[in-house]
């Protein structure tokens, strides 16, 4: 109004109310042209979101399933060492019976082997004593007969001196002569006793190498029983290493799991993280979107009040215009100070409510 006071003629106010016009048409032009745009924008990010949110739903499963997958793995993972502790106390339960078992039956066999040898020394000093005792049988009757040979001798020498005891000493020769028959005949029934006592010794050695040979086959026998066991044991070791790998390649895999999981929540993180951002964005692009339909509003009132004022100038003609009222400034300087404000419209989201509302053009 102070520009229109300062003008003189009545041409001059229309041109600058035209030309005010024209200016606040093309700012609402551009405005709108940017609401359009906004509003595409709005529609991609709405677009965007929708996917995010089918994307988060889809990671969210995938998590589920991880954990899932982990918790089935940690239960497999507890079975396969309950299963190894339980194979291991039973391996150990067999060996100490095995080596128990051993140790029993070498204790049997050094018991028996000390009872025969034992037997053997035994056996042994009573041949021996046997033998002394024949040795000495022996020499006694050689001196025996070595006496009798002599006691011959000094009868023959002394015949022609003891005819007359001849009788008698015939007598006494068949005395002697009965008495060692009777001593040859305790002597054979010895030396018969000693032989069959021999006899026997050597049944009983030949027996003792049967039983020894016995001995050996079940010690054999033993060794291949170790030699069995050793192979399993062998076996089982191998078992055991297969199942530390496969443990290993499971462990492996879980790392590699846990990995991709702590990416996917990282990935979670961040999504949530912009989605706050876009959030408190597309807040802000709201009360900027009210202030530009405050705007829009107010150049359309503003408008408005310049067409009526016009068709009352036309109407008047020549005449002055009317004393300008005291709202009207108030009116134009809304719109300023709001200009003023210098908003700057970024691209971000725009909620599906701003949509329905009224769009500036329709007035």
């Amino acid at each position: 109004m102070q520009a229109l006071n300062s003008l003189h003629t009545p041409e001059e106010k229309l041109a600058a109310l035209c030309k005010k016009y024209a200016d606040l048409l093309e700012e609402s032009r551009c405005r709108q042209k940017r609401l359009k745009a906004l509003q595409k924008k709005q529609a991609q990010i709405v677009k965007e979101k929708i996917h995010l949110q089918a994307e988060h739903s889809k990671a969210i499963l995938a998590r589920s399933k991880l954990e899932s997958l982990c918790r089935e793995q940690q239960r497999h993972n507890k079975t396969l060492k309950e299963e190894n502790a339980q194979r291991s106390r039973e391996y150990d339960e067999q060996r100490k019976e095995a080596m128990l078992y051993f140790q029993t039956t070498l204790s049997d066999i050094e018991a028996q082997m000390e009872q025969h040898s034992s037997r053997n020394t035994e056996l042994r000093q009573e041949n021996m004593e046997l033998v002394e005792k024949l040795k000495k049988l022996i020499e006694q009757y050689e001196l025996r007969e070595e006496h009798m040979d002599k006691v011959f001798k000094h009868k023959a020498l002394q015949q022609q001196l003891m005819d007359a005891k001849l009788q008698r000493i015939t007598e006494m020769m068949k005395e002697v002569e009965e008495k060692q028959q009777m001593e040859r005949d305790v002597l054979l029934k010895d030396a018969t006793d000693s032989r069959r006592k021999c006899e026997q010794m050597r049944e009983q050695e030949t027996q003792l190498k049967q039983q020894l040979s016995l001995y050996m086959d079940k010690f054999e026998e033993f060794q291949t029983t170790l030699a069995k066991s050793n192979e399993v044991f062998t076996t089982f070791r191998q078992e055991m290493e297969k199942m530390t790998k496969k443990i290993k390649k499971l462990e492996k895999e879980t790392t590699q799991w846990r990995t991709k999981w702590e990416s996917n929540n990282q990935a979670l993180l961040q999504m949530a993280e912009e989605k706050t951002l876009r959030d408190g964005h597309f807040k802000a692009l709201q009360g900027k979107l009210e202030l530009l339909e405050r705007l829009c509003r107010a150049l359309q009132k503003e408008r408005n009040d310049l067409n009526n004022r016009l068709s009352v100038l036309q109407e008047q003609g020549p005449e002055e215009p009317p004393a300008a009222q005291p709202e009207e400034p108030s009116t134009q300087e809304e719109p300023q100070d709001e200009e003023g404000t210098g908003l700057e419209i970024h691209e971000a989201p725009r909620p599906p409510e701003t949509e329905h509302t009224a769009d500036p053009t329709q007035d």
